[in-house]
């Protein structure tokens, strides 16, 4: 195996046939740093819960999965983390759609009355519901550096009109789907970020994660309230203690975060095994 390239929360190797093995850590990140203190079993669950949604959304647009068998000579403990996967030529845009108006959909709102340059009606609140699902993409900055907002033109002169709209197009469906599922399930999709690559013959596949509360925020359908921020599944726990005084840190001092302490990280596990376990309705072991 060729090491390639690690990310905020995945490492990349090469195998000898030119398929790539994608093996997701127990990292995290938060406000563009990534963590010293890892989250346990959190490549895992990740890992699962995205085969498991790549298995469901299949109707839609083909995934970029080859095997979950682990390779000749990759770590044993690597086994549930690691999948071998196509090699594609990635979208240069973070595709992102919204349901609900929070985070930096919010702030866009307050300033402009509007998302990515899509206008929104007035009156929305923290927790809003949209009149439909928006495609509100960014660019995709390096590790350490955030993501700016797009417009939908900003993204027809990075890729071209015709791109665009199947980009558009196709990430509001995969956050439908997801959405509609995940309802189900007791559980509120507000946002969702996909990664789409090409494939040679120019067919978009779904790459990397999906639906997962890295790439989504997951919120609890029955405390759903607007007018404040919403009980989440995924790392707000990490979020507030990292600007709570308790931390000692400061976001704009531009150094790193301090160690998460163990209370954080456990109840943020339970956090990302409880998603996994109310939408795929099996027990995370």
């Amino acid at each position: 195996m060729k090491h390639l390239h690690s990310g905020k929360v995945r490492d990349l190797y090469e195998l000898p046939g030119g398929e790539l093995l994608m093996v997701a850590r127990d990292t995290i990140s938060a406000y563009d740093f990534v963590l010293d203190t890892p989250i346990p079993d959190k490549g895992r669950i990740l890992t699962q819960l995205s085969l498991w949604w790549f298995e469901r959304l299949t109707g839609l647009l083909p995934n970029h999965i080859l095997s979950t068998d682990l390779p000749p000579g990759a770590p044993a403990e690597w086994a549930g983390r690691a999948v071998v996967a196509r090699r594609l030529d990635m979208v240069p845009v973070e595709c992102v759609a919204r349901g609900y108006l929070t985070g930096s959909g919010l702030a866009d709102y307050a300033k402009t009355g509007s998302v990515c340059g899509v206008p929104l009606p007035d009156g929305l609140v923290d927790g809003s519901r949209l009149p439909e699902p928006i495609f509100t993409p960014t660019t995709k900055a390096p590790v350490g550096e955030h993501d700016e907002p797009m417009t939908f033109a900003d993204v027809q002169s990075k890729v071209g009109p015709e791109l665009a709209a199947r980009l558009r197009d196709l990430t509001v469906a995969v956050y439908g789907r997801g959405a509609e599922l995940a309802r189900e399930r007791g559980i509120i999709v507000a946002d969702t970020k996909i990664e789409l690559g090409r494939a040679p013959d120019g067919e978009l596949i779904l790459a990397d994660e999906v639906l997962t509360p890295d790439s989504s925020r997951f919120w609890p359908a029955d405390a759903w309230e607007t007018g404040h921020a919403q009980p989440s599944f995924d790392k707000q726990f990490v979020r507030d203690w990292l600007t709570s005084p308790e931390s000692g840190w400061d976001r704009a001092s531009g150094e790193a975060p301090p160690p998460l302490p163990d209370e954080i990280v456990e109840r943020t596990r339970a956090k990302y095994v409880e998603a996994y376990e109310r939408i795929t309705g099996r027990t995370f072991t």
